[in-house]
Protein backbone atom coordinates (compact mmCIF):
# COMPACT_ATOMS: atom_id res chain seq x y z
CA UNK A 1 0.00 0.00 0.00
CA UNK A 2 1.40 3.25 -0.80
CA UNK A 3 0.49 6.97 0.54
CA UNK A 4 -0.59 8.61 -2.58
CA UNK A 5 -0.39 6.93 -6.72
CA UNK A 6 1.76 8.23 -9.57
CA UNK A 7 2.22 7.69 -13.43
CA UNK A 8 3.90 4.11 -14.27
CA UNK A 9 5.95 6.11 -16.62
CA UNK A 10 7.32 8.53 -13.62
CA UNK A 11 7.49 4.92 -11.40
CA UNK A 12 10.15 3.42 -13.50
CA UNK A 13 11.75 6.92 -14.42
CA UNK A 14 12.73 6.79 -10.39
CA UNK A 15 13.10 3.26 -10.96
CA UNK A 16 15.91 3.56 -13.69
CA UNK A 17 17.14 6.78 -11.72
CA UNK A 18 17.94 4.36 -8.59
CA UNK A 19 19.71 1.93 -10.48
CA UNK A 20 21.80 4.09 -12.65
CA UNK A 21 22.72 6.11 -9.83
CA UNK A 22 23.25 3.88 -7.34
CA UNK A 23 24.95 1.28 -9.75
CA UNK A 24 27.20 3.91 -10.82
CA UNK A 25 28.47 5.25 -7.61
CA UNK A 26 31.76 2.79 -7.37
CA UNK A 27 33.09 3.81 -10.31
CA UNK A 28 32.70 7.18 -9.42
CA UNK A 29 34.58 6.23 -5.63
CA UNK A 30 37.43 4.46 -7.79
CA UNK A 31 37.72 7.24 -9.86
CA UNK A 32 37.69 9.49 -6.92
CA UNK A 33 39.87 7.85 -4.27
CA UNK A 34 42.97 7.70 -7.69
CA UNK A 35 43.96 10.94 -6.08
CA UNK A 36 41.87 11.94 -2.92
CA UNK A 37 42.33 9.71 0.11
CA UNK A 38 39.19 7.25 0.72
CA UNK A 39 37.92 9.02 3.94
CA UNK A 40 38.63 12.56 3.70
CA UNK A 41 36.79 11.91 0.36
CA UNK A 42 34.36 10.02 1.76
CA UNK A 43 33.67 12.84 4.52
CA UNK A 44 33.73 15.51 2.41
CA UNK A 45 31.23 13.98 0.09
CA UNK A 46 28.68 13.18 2.98
CA UNK A 47 29.56 16.55 4.98
CA UNK A 48 28.29 18.66 2.04
CA UNK A 49 25.53 16.12 1.09
CA UNK A 50 24.34 16.11 4.63
CA UNK A 51 24.54 19.65 4.99
CA UNK A 52 22.66 20.48 1.80
CA UNK A 53 20.05 17.62 2.73
CA UNK A 54 19.04 18.65 6.22
CA UNK A 55 19.16 22.69 5.37
CA UNK A 56 16.62 21.79 2.56
CA UNK A 57 14.25 20.04 4.62
CA UNK A 58 13.73 21.93 7.34
CA UNK A 59 13.63 25.01 5.01
CA UNK A 60 11.00 23.57 2.82
CA UNK A 61 9.13 21.71 5.85
CA UNK A 62 9.90 25.30 8.00
CA UNK A 63 7.09 25.67 10.87
CA UNK A 64 6.67 21.73 10.43
CA UNK A 65 9.97 20.30 10.55
CA UNK A 66 12.05 20.75 13.30
CA UNK A 67 15.76 19.98 13.94
CA UNK A 68 17.15 17.12 15.62
CA UNK A 69 17.10 17.24 19.64
CA UNK A 70 20.11 15.54 21.77
CA UNK A 71 19.01 12.07 22.04
CA UNK A 72 18.38 12.13 17.71
CA UNK A 73 21.44 13.74 17.08
CA UNK A 74 23.00 11.38 19.14
CA UNK A 75 21.51 7.75 17.68
CA UNK A 76 22.21 9.57 14.24
CA UNK A 77 25.72 9.99 14.74
CA UNK A 78 25.61 6.00 15.74
CA UNK A 79 23.94 4.69 12.71
CA UNK A 80 26.27 7.38 10.99
CA UNK A 81 29.43 5.84 11.83
CA UNK A 82 28.00 2.57 11.40
CA UNK A 83 26.79 3.07 8.07
CA UNK A 84 29.03 5.60 6.63
CA UNK A 85 32.52 4.84 8.55
CA UNK A 86 31.94 0.92 8.71
CA UNK A 87 29.64 0.64 5.53
CA UNK A 88 30.89 3.31 3.29
CA UNK A 89 34.31 4.54 4.41
CA UNK A 90 35.47 0.76 3.69
CA UNK A 91 34.13 0.58 0.67
CA UNK A 92 35.78 3.90 -0.08
CA UNK A 93 39.19 2.88 1.17
CA UNK A 94 39.06 -0.86 -0.31
CA UNK A 95 38.08 0.55 -3.75
CA UNK A 96 41.81 2.24 -3.84
CA UNK A 97 43.28 -1.62 -4.77
CA UNK A 98 39.86 -3.58 -5.57
CA UNK A 99 37.79 -2.62 -8.43
CA UNK A 100 34.84 -1.12 -8.63
CA UNK A 101 32.67 -4.08 -10.31
CA UNK A 102 34.02 -5.95 -7.30
CA UNK A 103 33.46 -3.81 -4.43
CA UNK A 104 29.72 -3.32 -5.44
CA UNK A 105 28.77 -7.04 -5.68
CA UNK A 106 30.60 -7.65 -2.37
CA UNK A 107 28.86 -4.65 -0.69
CA UNK A 108 25.31 -5.59 -2.22
CA UNK A 109 25.20 -8.86 -0.08
CA UNK A 110 23.95 -6.64 2.81
CA UNK A 111 20.18 -7.67 2.40
CA UNK A 112 22.29 -11.34 3.62
CA UNK A 113 23.57 -10.29 6.28
CA UNK A 114 20.76 -8.44 7.20
CA UNK A 115 18.48 -11.37 7.56
CA UNK A 116 21.51 -13.31 9.31
CA UNK A 117 22.15 -10.67 11.91
CA UNK A 118 18.26 -10.28 12.26
CA UNK A 119 18.32 -13.95 13.30
CA UNK A 120 20.98 -14.00 15.57
CA UNK A 121 20.11 -10.82 17.32
CA UNK A 122 16.57 -10.81 17.70
CA UNK A 123 15.57 -14.12 17.23
CA UNK A 124 13.70 -13.85 13.74
CA UNK A 125 13.45 -17.06 11.66
CA UNK A 126 14.41 -16.30 8.23
CA UNK A 127 12.05 -17.66 5.12
CA UNK A 128 13.37 -20.48 3.40
CA UNK A 129 14.29 -18.66 0.11
CA UNK A 130 15.90 -16.38 2.52
CA UNK A 131 18.40 -19.33 3.94
CA UNK A 132 18.47 -20.78 0.36
CA UNK A 133 19.98 -16.70 -0.99
CA UNK A 134 22.60 -17.12 1.94
CA UNK A 135 23.82 -20.11 0.92
CA UNK A 136 24.21 -19.30 -2.72
CA UNK A 137 25.44 -15.68 -1.52
CA UNK A 138 28.22 -16.94 0.26
CA UNK A 139 29.37 -19.60 -2.54
CA UNK A 140 29.36 -16.52 -4.68
CA UNK A 141 31.75 -14.89 -2.30
CA UNK A 142 34.08 -17.61 -1.93
CA UNK A 143 34.38 -18.36 -5.86
CA UNK A 144 35.08 -14.48 -6.36
CA UNK A 145 37.76 -13.69 -3.34
CA UNK A 146 38.62 -17.12 -2.01
CA UNK A 147 41.99 -17.54 -4.71
CA UNK A 148 42.92 -14.21 -3.93
CA UNK A 149 42.73 -14.08 0.28
CA UNK A 150 44.34 -17.67 -0.18
CA UNK A 151 47.24 -16.71 -1.96
CA UNK A 152 47.26 -13.17 0.03
CA UNK A 153 47.32 -11.02 -2.94
CA UNK A 154 47.54 -7.32 -3.08
CA UNK A 155 44.02 -6.90 -2.93
CA UNK A 156 43.40 -9.25 -0.10
CA UNK A 157 42.86 -6.25 2.65
CA UNK A 158 40.86 -4.18 0.50
CA UNK A 159 38.35 -7.82 -0.31
CA UNK A 160 38.86 -8.11 3.64
CA UNK A 161 37.77 -4.83 4.40
CA UNK A 162 34.50 -5.44 1.58
CA UNK A 163 33.45 -8.39 3.24
CA UNK A 164 33.50 -6.37 6.31
CA UNK A 165 31.46 -3.01 5.40
CA UNK A 166 28.00 -4.89 4.58
CA UNK A 167 28.30 -6.05 7.74
CA UNK A 168 28.48 -2.79 9.37
CA UNK A 169 25.91 -1.78 7.45
CA UNK A 170 23.23 -4.16 8.01
CA UNK A 171 24.39 -3.98 12.03
CA UNK A 172 23.98 0.24 11.30
CA UNK A 173 19.92 -0.83 9.75
CA UNK A 174 18.93 -3.18 12.05
CA UNK A 175 20.10 -0.21 14.38
CA UNK A 176 18.32 2.55 13.30
CA UNK A 177 15.10 0.22 12.93
CA UNK A 178 14.49 -1.05 16.12
CA UNK A 179 16.60 0.60 18.80
CA UNK A 180 17.61 4.14 17.29
CA UNK A 181 15.37 7.35 17.79
CA UNK A 182 15.83 9.62 14.85
CA UNK A 183 15.08 12.87 13.48
CA UNK A 184 11.38 12.85 11.00
CA UNK A 185 10.72 13.02 8.42
CA UNK A 186 12.68 10.37 6.63
CA UNK A 187 14.81 12.48 4.69
CA UNK A 188 15.81 14.38 7.73
CA UNK A 189 17.16 11.26 9.39
CA UNK A 190 18.69 11.19 6.40
CA UNK A 191 20.72 14.27 6.14
CA UNK A 192 21.66 14.25 9.86
CA UNK A 193 23.09 10.69 9.53
CA UNK A 194 25.37 12.03 6.52
CA UNK A 195 26.38 15.21 7.97
CA UNK A 196 27.32 13.54 11.35
CA UNK A 197 28.73 10.57 9.97
CA UNK A 198 30.74 12.38 7.68
CA UNK A 199 31.92 15.04 10.24
CA UNK A 200 33.10 11.15 11.53
CA UNK A 201 34.75 10.15 8.72
CA UNK A 202 36.97 13.80 8.72
CA UNK A 203 38.05 12.70 12.22
CA UNK A 204 39.18 9.19 10.84
CA UNK A 205 40.83 10.82 7.94
CA UNK A 206 42.53 13.24 10.25
CA UNK A 207 43.39 10.28 12.63
CA UNK A 208 45.30 8.24 9.82
CA UNK A 209 46.99 11.02 8.79
CA UNK A 210 45.31 11.67 5.49
CA UNK A 211 44.22 15.27 5.97
CA UNK A 212 47.90 16.15 6.98
CA UNK A 213 49.57 14.69 3.75
CA UNK A 214 46.65 15.94 1.79
CA UNK A 215 47.51 18.36 -1.62
CA UNK A 216 44.57 19.63 -2.97
CA UNK A 217 47.20 21.03 -5.95
CA UNK A 218 47.80 16.53 -6.48
CA UNK A 219 44.00 16.15 -7.41
CA UNK A 220 43.44 15.56 -10.99
CA UNK A 221 40.16 17.12 -12.74
CA UNK A 222 38.59 13.48 -13.13
CA UNK A 223 39.06 12.73 -8.77
CA UNK A 224 36.87 16.08 -8.43
CA UNK A 225 34.15 15.85 -11.23
CA UNK A 226 33.91 12.31 -9.28
CA UNK A 227 33.71 13.81 -5.81
CA UNK A 228 31.35 15.61 -7.36
CA UNK A 229 29.05 13.45 -8.93
CA UNK A 230 28.68 11.29 -5.59
CA UNK A 231 27.93 14.04 -3.22
CA UNK A 232 25.16 16.07 -5.66
CA UNK A 233 23.81 13.15 -7.69
CA UNK A 234 25.22 9.93 -5.61
CA UNK A 235 23.86 11.15 -2.04
CA UNK A 236 20.90 13.99 -2.86
CA UNK A 237 19.46 12.87 -6.14
CA UNK A 238 19.64 8.86 -5.03
CA UNK A 239 18.31 9.47 -1.50
CA UNK A 240 15.32 11.79 -3.12
CA UNK A 241 14.44 9.97 -5.66
CA UNK A 242 14.14 6.98 -3.28
CA UNK A 243 12.59 8.50 -0.73
CA UNK A 244 9.61 9.32 -3.46
CA UNK A 245 9.43 6.08 -4.66
CA UNK A 246 8.85 3.90 -1.40
CA UNK A 247 5.62 6.63 -0.91
CA UNK A 248 4.01 6.39 -4.42
CA UNK A 249 5.31 2.63 -5.65
CA UNK A 250 5.70 -1.03 -4.49
CA UNK A 251 8.40 -1.66 -2.17
CA UNK A 252 8.70 -4.61 -4.33
CA UNK A 253 9.52 -3.12 -7.03
CA UNK A 254 11.88 -0.32 -5.54
CA UNK A 255 13.68 -2.97 -3.73
CA UNK A 256 15.08 -4.31 -7.26
CA UNK A 257 17.64 -2.07 -7.03
CA UNK A 258 19.69 -4.38 -4.47
CA UNK A 259 20.44 -6.72 -6.62
CA UNK A 260 20.25 -4.41 -10.12
CA UNK A 261 23.12 -1.86 -9.00
CA UNK A 262 26.17 -4.44 -8.71
CA UNK A 263 25.36 -5.75 -12.25
CA UNK A 264 25.47 -1.85 -13.72
CA UNK A 265 28.91 -1.41 -11.77
CA UNK A 266 29.89 -4.97 -13.44
CA UNK A 267 29.41 -3.19 -16.54
CA UNK A 268 30.19 0.44 -16.62
CA UNK A 269 33.81 -0.64 -14.37
CA UNK A 270 34.29 -2.62 -17.38
CA UNK A 271 32.93 -0.62 -20.12
CA UNK A 272 34.65 3.17 -18.81
CA UNK A 273 37.59 1.55 -16.44
CA UNK A 274 38.54 -1.86 -18.25
CA UNK A 275 38.45 -3.58 -15.20
CA UNK A 276 38.64 -7.31 -16.23
CA UNK A 277 35.71 -9.84 -16.83
CA UNK A 278 37.15 -13.05 -16.40
CA UNK A 279 35.07 -16.05 -16.71
CA UNK A 280 36.03 -16.36 -12.71
CA UNK A 281 34.36 -13.16 -11.85
CA UNK A 282 31.48 -13.68 -14.54
CA UNK A 283 30.27 -16.85 -12.64
CA UNK A 284 31.18 -15.02 -9.25
CA UNK A 285 29.17 -12.08 -9.93
CA UNK A 286 25.56 -14.16 -11.64
CA UNK A 287 26.30 -15.97 -8.24
CA UNK A 288 25.87 -13.64 -5.50
CA UNK A 289 23.35 -11.68 -7.42
CA UNK A 290 21.39 -14.68 -7.79
CA UNK A 291 21.65 -15.09 -3.70
CA UNK A 292 20.21 -11.45 -3.63
CA UNK A 293 17.77 -11.96 -5.61
CA UNK A 294 16.56 -15.05 -3.23
CA UNK A 295 16.57 -13.00 -0.64
CA UNK A 296 15.16 -9.93 -1.43
CA UNK A 297 12.65 -11.86 -3.36
CA UNK A 298 11.58 -13.74 0.27
CA UNK A 299 11.86 -10.90 2.47
CA UNK A 300 9.31 -8.94 0.86
CA UNK A 301 6.87 -12.52 1.27
CA UNK A 302 5.51 -12.52 4.52
CA UNK A 303 5.09 -15.53 6.09
CA UNK A 304 2.60 -17.02 8.83
CA UNK A 305 5.33 -18.85 10.81
CA UNK A 306 7.55 -15.84 11.07
CA UNK A 307 8.07 -12.05 11.20
CA UNK A 308 9.78 -10.59 8.11
CA UNK A 309 13.39 -9.42 8.17
CA UNK A 310 12.88 -5.99 7.41
CA UNK A 311 13.69 -4.83 3.98
CA UNK A 312 17.51 -3.76 2.83
CA UNK A 313 17.92 -0.13 3.60
CA UNK A 314 19.39 1.70 0.47
CA UNK A 315 23.10 2.30 0.08
CA UNK A 316 24.05 5.86 0.12
CA UNK A 317 26.89 5.48 -2.03
CA UNK A 318 25.64 3.16 -4.44
CA UNK A 319 24.53 4.97 -1.73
Amino acid sequence: MTSRSASPLLVWAGILTLYVVWGSTYLAIRVAVGSIPPFLMAGIRFVAAGTLLTAAVWAWGRGTVRLPNRREAIDSAVVGAMLLIGGMGMVSWAETTVPSGIAALLAGLMPMWLGVFARVVFGERMARGAVAGTIVGLAGVALLVGPTLATGGAEAPGLIALLLSPMSWAAGSLYAARRAVLPKPALMASGTEMLLGGLLLLAVAAVTGEVGGFSPAAVTPDAWLGLLYLTTVGSLVGFVTFAWLVGVAPLARVTTYAYVNPMVAVILGAIILGEALDLRTIAGAVVVVAGVVLIVSATRQPSRERESVPAPEPVPSAG
